[in-house]
């Protein structure tokens, strides 16, 4: 006998109630799901029809209720496409590959509209993973930053850094204008309470895998308070988001023992040794970076700023110098051909771009700054690095231990 029309339409709409569920789960739909799961428990004893159906959306509700795949949560990155030598062109590219390998990724890309649908249409990609931002100004790297940032309200990285100011995205990544992204950072996005200056972290290859720089371009003149603060984070972030149980600190020095360096390293050192919560191990020599003397390498940014583009220097000269030394003669050219799976697999390893970008650590929210220069392979890393930041809540960590030193501080003037 046929079900009255009334009972149809009841189980008509309990099924559709889960419908969406199943395919955009919601925690606000959950407890809406359930009921209808109890509707269509009820007919299938009674119905075997309705088992299978039962059966396929009652797991459903079951991982959303305890969080299983498919309820990861959606960071939503602010990416300003018209900055950097190669944009918008490698930088579109690095969106779209960025969202072709993570589907928790939603991708804002601020910049000249028409340009960026152009670039847009090469590819094919999840379109409801990349939304353009339309931003008719473009702040150029010789232009003064702060400036800049006053005067250009339209340009791609002020649109982009606002976002995340209001909370519409998670982070902000950019390739353009690094004095534009650090006055940005702190003037728009504002920093962290207690926090004295954010510092430029970036990750960079080593004998033993990988450590943080920081700070490598952000505070030129910085305190012994301000290396203190660059310790602590860069320890915060390697833990949270590299893994690194304990991170080893050692601050940049011109010798290993504690009275040698400059009156910076020498007011630093003993505050370095007496802070509990980081594995301080002392001073740390530049030749001795490159072999992975620490994992958290505490400089001020002028400092920084030459050991990174030194590094990069050298890397650059070496391999041009063995490629050459590879094409000299048929012999070498032979060599060479046998040596090149090897030597593929261990330039990987010091490849810079592996690691993303630069995070300005310290902020109310992330912002991430990768070289000037920066290919679709950075872009994307830099993207998907945004990724783990989240998840890890680091911006949270750094904010409770600042608090806590502040505290401690406190404690100790009474």
């Amino acid at each position: 006998m046929r079900k009255p029309v009334a009972k149809r339409r009841h189980l008509a709409a309990s099924f559709a109630a889960l419908v969406p569920l199943r395919f955009a789960p919601s925690e606000s739909g959950a407890a809406a799901a359930a009921s209808s799961c109890r509707t269509l428990f009820m007919e299938s004893r009674n119905n075997p029809d309705f088992i299978l159906i039962f059966v396929l959306f009652s797991s459903r509700i079951i991982s959303v209720v305890i969080g299983g795949n498919g309820m990861s949560e959606i960071t939503r990155v602010a990416v300003d496409a018209m900055g950097g030598d190669n944009a918008p062109g490698e930088i579109v590219k690095g969106a779209v590959e960025a969202v072709q390998l993570k589907k928790d990724i939603k991708i804002l890309l601020t910049g000249q509209e028409e340009k960026l649908r152009n670039e847009l249409a090469k590819y094919t990609y999840p379109e409801d993973q990349i939304e353009i931002v339309n931003a008719t100004e473009v702040i150029e790297t010789a232009e003064p930053p702060v400036k800049a940032i006053r005067g250009k309200k339209d340009s791609s990285i002020v649109v982009a850094m606002k976002m995340v100011k209001k909370g519409e995205a998670d982070a902000f990544v950019s390739a353009g204008s690094t004095g534009a992204v650090l006055v940005g950072g702190q003037v728009l996005v504002g920093r962290i309470k207690g926090v004295e200056r954010p510092p430029l972290a970036p990750l960079f290859p080593t004998l033993k895998g990988f450590s943080l720089l920081i700070d490598c371009g952000a505070n030129v003149d910085a305190r012994p308070s301000h290396l203190v603060q660059f310790a602590k984070m860069g320890s915060i972030y390697m833990e949270s988001v590299m893994g690194k149980k304990n991170p080893t600190v050692g601050i940049v020095n011109i010798g290993a023992e504690e009275e040698k360096g400059n009156a910076l390293v020498k007011e630093t050192f003993p505050l370095l040794k007496a802070c509990k919560d980081i594995n301080f191990i002392g001073s740390v020599e530049a030749r001795e970076i490159p072999y992975g003397a620490a994992d958290v390498i505490v400089c001020e940014a002028f400092v920084g700023n030459v050991i990174l583009k030194l590094y990069e220097g050298v890397g650059g000269a070496l391999i041009k110098k063995i490629k050459g030394g590879m094409m000299m003669n048929l012999r070498s050219k032979i060599g060479g051909l046998l040596v090149k799976p090897a030597l593929k697999a261990t330039m990987k390893d010091f490849d810079a771009s592996e690691y993303g970008g630069a995070p300005l650590l310290g902020l109310n929210g992330l912002v991430v700054k990768t070289h000037g220069s920066s290919n679709s392979k950075e872009v994307c890393n830099s993207i998907i690095q945004c990724v783990t930041f989240k998840e890890q809540k680091i911006n949270e960590k750094i904010r409770e231990a600042i608090q806590t030193s502040q505290e401690e501080k406190e404690e100790k003037s009474e």
